[in-house]
């Protein structure tokens, strides 16, 4: 679940800025760094409650603070950038650390030498899976996501086909500005009108896929309390053990 929440927020937010927004490399880039900033100060963080406080306790409060990270960007829309996103990247930087410190240290915790390198690598090996199955997952609910809002926008345009088609035929006008054949002003008009239907369609399959991530994160609390540290071995630094 970590693996599956880490690396398919990762990968949504560059798709959405670059398909949605249009931003080059450089924009996207400016745009998402907040989140490293944010996880490297949440490390001290996380380590610290990780060695004084039940680390079920820290686990839980990641899960719900990562959920709520995406609950918020959940309700991204076509204009947002940098600052309309800068809150749920820094709810989403600062807890996910708490979410990877305390697990990676329960999860370690019964292995020395040899065998916790072994583990170790187990370990990040189902986190690396289940963030190839989640941007995998991710990806295909945005895409079916899109198609049906797609749709559903075309069932709209065709029961009020009257204020579709004045629209139309107004823009048409205006792009007769740019051009002296009248077809081509309208296929111009059409598709501009088709690029706002579809970045619309997108931003609220976004939305969608969003909402069920952040639910699944809600879900995945009631595993918390079937988390069991072992006794018998004092546990090892969850820096150290990652």
């Amino acid at each position: 679940m970590i693996g599956f929440g880490i690396y398919a927020s990762t990968y949504l937010l560059p798709v959405f800025l670059g398909r949605v927004r249009g931003f080059n490399s450089l924009e996207i880039g400016t745009t998402v760094f907040v989140v490293g900033i944010s996880q490297l100060l949440s490390t001290i963080i996380a380590a610290w409650s990780s060695n004084h406080v039940d680390r079920r306790i820290v686990i839980g409060i990641g899960l719900t603070g990562f959920a709520f990270s995406l609950w918020l960007t959940s309700h991204v829309a076509s204009n947002w950038g940098f600052h309309e996103l800068l809150v749920p990247q820094l709810a989403r930087g600062l807890f996910v650390m708490l979410c990877i410190v305390p697990s990676v240290g329960m999860a370690l915790s019964a292995f020395q030498g040899s065998e916790l390198r072994s583990a170790s690598g187990l370990f990040n090996l189902m986190r690396n899976l289940g963030g190839a199955i989640g941007i995998a997952t991710v990806n295909t609910w945005l895409n079916d996501a899109a198609r049906a809002q797609v749709a559903r926008f075309g069932e709209a345009l065709g029961t009020s086909g009257r204020g579709a088609q004045e629209f139309i035929a107004l823009s048409a006008e205006r792009m007769s500005l740019s051009t002296t054949d009248p077809d081509r002003a309208r296929l111009m008009a059409q598709a501009a009108i088709g690029r706002v239907v579809g970045r619309e369609a997108l931003t609220i399959a976004f939305d969608e896929v969003f909402q069920i991530m952040a639910w699944m994160f809600v879900v995945a609390l009631v595993m918390v309390p079937f988390c069991r540290v072992p006794k018998e071995i004092a546990p090892t630094s969850p820096l150290e053990s990652h």
